[in-house]
């Protein structure tokens, strides 16, 4: 309510929330795109208490508030209604690498901010297995309530997958989790009881039954619960659909029109096209991993060890579990699968290895939970939250589960039943009868030599940085061995000048050319409306900690970030103008908000190359955004600086 006044005033003086196109924010302005900026009032609003001044620069109408951008920002949101008024969209930067590296971008974008309830519902579904062996019933209320809350997460993670998907391929969220329900519709599984209409591709491993049709159109069933690319691939599909539709239908019914459009092209078009491709390819996979076993159980082990957390998460491995299925129904036995048994215990023994050797706090708190419900059978938190984002240790757990395929393979290793997933998995390799044959402890050797196998693989390589943040001492002695030569005589200073006075000397944070402030190209820093300090051109693009300080703004998009010193002294660093709308390309972060970090330590980089291509100023102002609070900031005389050189010093 504090600033629900001025977010009316803001609205209304911007030509009303009919005029506005988008609304963004940084982290000093609220960034609008207006339908036709000449309605604003740009006189009455930089006269506006609250607002520090009005830009308009890059078909942006920018409104500079300060340091509570945030809180009007949410404010204008509610008053008008505008649901965030959708992010300012960035143009695609390009192809990033290979295919692969591009895929695996994508995917731990996706899944990283779901992969604390993924590891929770992981651990849940271990708790009810557990139940389970210890003589609870199924029906029993304690054990539904506990399965549950473990497996309703993944039988309905395409939804969830829609709704992060959606962020990556700029489509409306809830239109891409209408999409989701719809793949997860129990209408849409394979009816029992009923006869097809008629099967396509009768006698080939294409055979599919028709049970209904749209529009002519066969409707290949199969269940979508659990999967992963196909909700990918549809998102992805409607990204296209939507931003087509977006463009040509009228805006007076675009509202309710283009998600309506949408759903109606897309959801057909995924049942009818991604869900049949997915089935088929699985189809032909299991044909072809069969005769292979069956011709050397050796080489198949290796093949499916090897590949089977690749084609988990492709939906191929539905190509060999009806496989395994008719095999146990017919013969009372299956060895097709049970070459993959040892394979998530590779992938958590690849985990234990990185949660002992890492210097990241966060993949350590990631490791703990991935673990223990990789330990369950349930790998996708240490897939997609660790293994695979770092790319080598997935690929060295793919080879830990193509010898635990092998070892499987040698020994013949049959399963009897279908059971449950990792420790819990041991009582299906019993004898039909019950007994405890060699098959047995054959199945313990096969998963203690993928885990003994992921691990070394891993322990023994380098573990790869993942975050950028790793787990630095804030003692004087770390922060000496940090700074070059010019920094450590700032910090002598400092003792020097406590007795006398409450000062702040600040160092550089980066290398390049010194600028004036009132050089820099932006109205809102140059007149020091934001606060007093200076601006560097860098040379190099990397951003280092200018004093021991915590970081209190780091914002989504990574150009910018604020500290605040032992002292108290507020520093913004904002990397280039306007940079902003590269929604973070070129950027990235070493340090998370809330982060104490010490002088010297590497806070960003960034690529200037990059930058200036895409028509970006690099000059980066340094100022100090609580200067009312102090006497005066001096800043240094110096035309060029390295980091760790004197820059500013702030007089109390």
């Amino acid at each position: 309510m504090k600033y629900e006044e001025l977010a009316k005033d803001i609205l209304a003086h911007v030509g009303g929330k009919e005029n506005v196109r988008s609304l963004a924010h940084c982290i000093t302005r609220l960034r609008f795109k207006l339908v036709d900026e000449s309605k604003a009032d740009t006189d009455y609003l930089k006269k506006l208490e609250g607002i520090v001044t009005v830009i308009q620069s890059g078909g942006q109408y920018q409104v500079v508030i300060g340091n509570h951008v945030p809180d009007v920002y949410a404010a204008v949101n509610a008053v008008g209604g505008l649901n965030g008024g959708g992010e300012v969209e960035a143009e695609d930067e390009g192809p990033k690498g290979s295919l692969f590296n591009q895929f695996i971008d994508m995917i731990s974008k996706i899944f990283q901010p779901i992969l604390g309830p993924l590891a929770a519902t992981g651990m849940l579904k271990g708790v009810a297995a557990i139940m389970v062996a210890a003589g609870m019933s199924t029906t029993d209320g304690a054990y539904v309530l506990i399965q549950a809350a473990g497996d309703g997460f993944f039988n309905f993670l395409p939804i969830f997958l829609a709704f992060t998907a959606s962020k990556h391929f700029k489509m409306n969220s809830f239109t891409a989790m209408a999409v989701a329900t719809a793949m997860v519709y129990p209408g849409l599984v394979n009816p029992a009881g009923i006869d097809p209409l008629y099967t396509l591709f009768v006698g080939s491993i294409f055979e599919s039954p028709i049970y209904m049709t749209f529009l002519g159109l066969p409707v290949i069933m199969m269940s979508y619960a659990s999967s992963v690319v196909p909700i990918l691939l549809a998102v992805f599909l409607g990204s296209k659909v939507e931003n087509v539709l977006k463009k040509i239908v009228p805006d007076v019914v675009k509202l309710f029109l283009v998600p309506f459009l949408t759903l109606l092209i897309v959801v057909p078009l995924t049942v009818l096209f991604v869900g049949p491709l997915a089935t088929w390819a699985a189809t032909l996979l299991g044909a072809g991993v069969s005769w292979i076993y069956n011709s050397s159980p050796i080489v198949a082990g290796a093949v499916l060890g090897g590949g089977w957390q690749v084609f988990v998460m492709f939906g191929l491995h539905w190509g060999l579990v009806p496989i395994a299925i008719n095999n146990l129904a017919t013969q009372g036995y299956d060895q097709l699968l049970s070459t993959v048994l040892g394979v998530s215990f590779a992938q958590t023994g690849a985990v234990l290895a990185i949660l002992l050797k890492t210097k990241e706090a966060k993949v350590k708190q990631l490791s703990i939970p991935a673990f223990i419900s990789g330990l369950f059978g349930v790998t996708e938190p240490a897939i997609y939250g660790i293994t695979l984002p770092m790319k080598r240790p997935f690929q060295l757990s793919c080879i830990a589960g193509a010898i635990s395929g092998i070892v499987a393979g040698i020994f013949k290793l049959t399963s009897y039943r279908m059971g449950g997933m990792g420790v819990f998995s041991f009582p299906s390799y019993l004898e039909a009868n019950g007994t405890m044959s060699f098959n047995f402890w054959a199945s313990i050797i096969v998963c203690a030599v993928g885990f003994v196998a992921g691990f070394i693989l891993v322990f023994f390589s380098k573990i790869p940085v993942l975050y950028g943040e790793t787990e630095t001492a804030t003692t004087a002695t770390n922060t000496a061995t940090t700074l070059n030569t010019n920094s450590v005589v700032i910090e002598a200073m400092k003792k020097d000048l406590s007795a006398a006075a409450e000062k702040d000397l600040v160092a550089s944070p980066m290398i390049g050319e010194m600028v004036l402030l009132s050089d820099v190209p932006d109205e809102a820093f140059a007149t020091g409306a934001l606060g007093k300090g200076i601006a560097i051109r860098p040379t190099v693009g990397e951003v280092y900690a200018p004093a021991n300080a915590t970081v209190t703004l780091l914002f989504p998009t990574q150009h910018a970030i604020g500290l605040t010193t032992e002292n108290g002294t507020e520093i913004l660093i904002h990397v280039g103008m306007d940079t902003v709308q590269l929604d973070g390309k070129g950027f990235t972060s070493h340090v998370q908000q809330g982060d104490k970090v010490v002088a010297g330590q590497l806070l960003l980089e960034f690529d200037i190359d990059f930058i200036q291509k895409a028509g970006y100023e690099i000059i980066t102002p340094i100022i100090v955004t609580n200067s009312n609070d102090y006497l005066d900031v001096i800043t240094t005389k110096e035309a060029t600086l390295a980091d760790g050189d004197y820059l500013l010093t702030v007089i109390a």
